[in-house]
C-alpha cells in the first residue's frame, strides 16, 4: 500500500503526517507527502510524471485553492477554473496508473445556500451554493459527479470526506484571505502585542462547526483504510458542539490571554449564517470516535502559532 498525499504540506496534510508518523502506520504502507514544489498539479503533464514516479495504489488528495471568506467573494473564476484542472488531473493521473482508492477532500461550504438543516451527504446537489464561493463550491461538487462516474465506467472506489471548518497546527494564518478561526488567531496576538482593540470582521453571529486537524488525520485514516463506499461521508463534530463566530473569538481571547477590548466591524459581510452539518453517518460507522474538546485544541493551536510565529504561513 503506498500513499501518495497531495497537498501534503497544507493543514491537513501535515496533521496526517503527523498522526502516521507519532501514531503509527499500518503494516506494509509506505507515504509520500507532496508539495506544490514536487509538481503543479494544475498541469496534465506533470500530474502524470509524477503519479508514474510514485506508482501509488492509493491516493488522498487535498490538494487545492483555499481561501477565506473574502478572497472567494474576489476571485470566485480563479477558484473555479483552478480547482477543476486540479482535480480533473489528480483524478485522470490516479486511473491511469491503476490507484485502488482516492479519499478527496471537500468541504460544507460546497451545500446548497437555501436548504433545511442539519445538512447531510444526499443534498450536496440540491440547489445552487452561497454566491460567496459558487466558484470553489462548483468545483468541489464535480468531485463527487467524477467519483460516481469513474465506480460506474471503471468500478474505480474513489469517494470523498466533507469536514466543516478544519483547523490546527500549519494552517494559513493569513488575515486578509485565511480561514476565520487562524484569522482571529493572528489578529489576536498582533492585538495583544501592539496593545490595540481586536477587530472582529462581521457581527459574531455566523455558527460553524470546527474540527481540529490531528482528529481530521485520524478520521482520513480511518476512510482511506476502511471505508467502503463511494458516496462522500461528513466529517464533523455534532450539531451540539456547535460555535459562534463570537463564541470563537472570545475562545481566541480566553486562549492567549488577550487583555483589550473586542471590536466587531459590522461593515463586513458575514457570509452564510449557519451550514449545520450531521455526523450521523459518521457516528454509524465510528460511534466510538472521540473529538478532541474545542477549546483543548484551539489552546494547542495558538501555542503552536505563538511558538512558529516567524516561519507559519500568514
Amino acid at each position: 500500500m503506498r500513499v501518495l498525499v497531495t497537498g501534503g504540506s497544507g493543514l491537513v496534510g501535515k496533521a496526517i503526517q503527523h498522526v502516521v508518523e507519532k501514531e503509527g502506520r499500518g503494516k506494509e504502507e509506505e507515504w509520500i507527502f507532496l508539495s506544490s514544489k514536487d509538481a503543479n498539479l494544475m498541469s496534465m503533464d506533470e500530474t502524470q510524471k509524477v503519479f508514474r514516479k510514485y506508482q501509488p495504489s492509493h491516493v488522498i488528495h487535498l490538494a487545492a485553492m483555499v481561501g477565506g471568506l473574502y478572497k472567494n467573494m474576489k476571485f470566485n473564476l480563479d477558484f473555479l477554473r483552478n480547482n477543476m484542472y486540479i482535480n480533473e488531473n489528480v483524478l485522470h493521473a490516479a486511473h491511469e496508473v491503476g490507484v485502488v482508492k482516492v479519499v478527496s477532500c471537500l468541504s460544507t461550504c460546497i451545500f446548497p445556500d437555501k436548504t433545511t438543516y442539519p445538512i447531510d451527504e444526499k443534498m450536496i446537489h440540491n440547489g445552487p451554493p452561497h454566491e460567496s464561493n459558487f466558484g470553489y463550491a462548483y468545483a468541489k461538487r464535480m468531485i463527487d459527479v467524477q467519483n460516481r462516474a469513474y465506480f460506474q465506467q471503471h468500478k474505480r472506489c474513489y469517494t470523498a470526506v466533507i469536514p466543516t471548518n478544519v483547523f490546527g497546527p500549519h494552517d494559513n494564518f493569513s488575515i486578509e484571505d485565511g480561514h476565520v478561526l487562524p484569522g482571529l488567531i493572528h489578529k489576536a496576538y498582533i492585538a495583544k502585542k501592539e496593545g490595540e482593540p481586536l477587530v472582529v470582521w462581521g457581527s459574531g453571529t455566523p455558527k460553524r462547526q470546527f474540527i481540529y486537524s490531528l482528529d481530521l488525520a485520524r478520521l482520513f485514516l480511518w476512510v482511506l483504510r476502511e471505508y467502503p463506499e463511494v458516496d462522500p461521508i461528513i466529517l464533523s463534530v455534532g450539531e451540539e458542539n456547535e460555535v459562534s463566530i463570537k463564541e470563537a473569538a472570545d475562545a481566541v481571547v480566553h486562549a492567549l490571554d488577550f487583555k483589550g477590548d473586542v471590536v466587531y466591524d459590522t461593515s463586513k459581510a458575514d457570509g452564510q449564517l449557519k451550514k449545520t452539518a450531521s455526523n450521523a453517518k459518521l457516528c454509524s460507522y465510528r460511534p466510538d470516535f472521540y473529538f478532541t474538546p474545542f477549546q483543548q485544541a484551539l489552546k494547542e493551536t495558538c501555542d503552536w502559532f505563538v511558538a512558529n510565529y516567524d516561519t507559519a504561513r500568514k
